[in-house]
């Protein structure tokens, strides 16, 4: 386990490259991505947090843990519902894997039953990682298998899960995820874009581990997609401090909500962004707290849309990134999202 994951909770399905790839600065990094250079074959700088901004992610534990159980418990529900102690929680790596671990302890809590949990790569335009997929599948039938993720964003990775599972007979590529914003999950506890408090930090909320990575030198024909451990990381690991802040308050039992009968799609309403912004590349406009947050961590902002300016309570945070970072915060109607990041075009400066 070349993590902090205990290893009751977690078998990660990825090769260990630790030392062997040099994170690059943000700007290098993201001037390779925008000419063309796929974000997989690199590896950013962590985000060292400041003493405010831990603040303002204890703070978000505080306001958000009751929510994220309930949205953990409803989602549980609907996945034992259907699978039952034969589940096979198959975590994307790496927001998806202490969400996983929450649904595996929940539905232990709750049925008593010890559902297996894996975690795995899966990479926007490059897909899943077959070998993981395979080793997964020679344990588990097909229809065992549920996919499990933090929230949506525009729906991608849905998306290239779709055509990643395609070739295995009986495979489901439904996903579930705690928060549904986009209107694309198969499963979720709420549509609601809510902070879930691990989308706050990075390798220090999900076990010390990097993004994943594919690299023909690093990764062979053989082998897992690869992330690296950062060791070095562990006086400040949080991981468990989020799961367990979490897990304390799950409630006895839980219900599915009830899905709206109309609503816009969160690719419609990306869409809209990046025409009222003059975005060509959709890629650049992530929507959600979650994404939001990833975009002021480790790529280049350029702007931060918020459906307030002073919402402290749910965007505190964000405004607290964005002031450390000079980015401008500006109010727009968002209508399935709470905020949305804007990633800078290089090529127009």
């Amino acid at each position: 386990m070349f993590s902090s994951y205990r290893a009751e909770d977690v078998t990660i399905l990825l090769k260990d490259i630790t030392g062997c790839i040099d994170p690059l600065p943000t700007a290098e990094r993201e001037r390779l991505i925008q000419s063309g250079h796929h974000y997989s074959e690199m590896l950013p700088l962590e985000y060292e947090p400041t003493e405010k901004y831990l603040e303002a992610y204890a703070d978000a534990l505080a306001r958000y843990a009751g929510i994220t159980a309930q949205a953990t418990a409803r989602l549980a529900e609907q996945i034992y519902a259907e699978k039952g102690a034969d589940a096979a929680l198959v975590s994307l790596a790496r927001a998806g894997t202490p969400i996983g671990i929450l649904l595996k302890h929940y539905i232990r809590q709750r049925f008593g039953a010890d559902v297996a949990h894996y975690t795995i790569s899966i990479i926007r335009g490059r897909g899943i990682d077959a070998n993981a997929m395979d080793y997964i599948l020679a344990r588990h039938a097909p229809a065992a298998v549920q996919f499990v993720d933090g929230w949506t964003g525009k729906g991608a990775i849905q998306r290239t899960l779709v055509e990643a599972a395609a070739p295995y007979a009986g495979l489901s590529a439904g996903l579930a995820v705690l928060s549904d914003p986009a209107y694309v999950a198969e499963k979720c506890g709420t549509h609601d874009d809510f902070l879930i408090a691990s989308s706050c930090l990075n390798a220090t909320v999900s076990g010390l581990l990097s993004r994943t990575v594919l690299r023909a030198d690093l990764i062979g024909p053989a082998d897992f997609h690869g992330a690296a451990f950062y060791e070095e990381l562990r006086g400040k690991d949080l991981t468990y401090d989020f799961i367990d802040s979490v897990e304390r308050l799950f409630p006895p039992a839980a219900y599915p909500i009830e899905e709206a009968a109309a609503h816009t799609s969160g690719l419609t309403e990306v869409e809209r962004i990046a025409a009222d912004f003059g975005i060509a590349d959709i890629n650049l406009v992530k929507p959600g707290i979650g994404e939001a947050t990833r975009v002021l961590l480790r790529r280049l902002p350029w702007k931060l849309l918020v459906h307030s300016t002073t919402d402290e309570e749910r965007l505190g945070h964000l405004y607290q990134l964005a002031e450390e970072k000079g980015v401008e915060v500006a109010a727009y109607p968002l209508r399935n999202y709470l905020a949305c990041g804007l990633i800078r075009t290089l090529a127009d400066n």
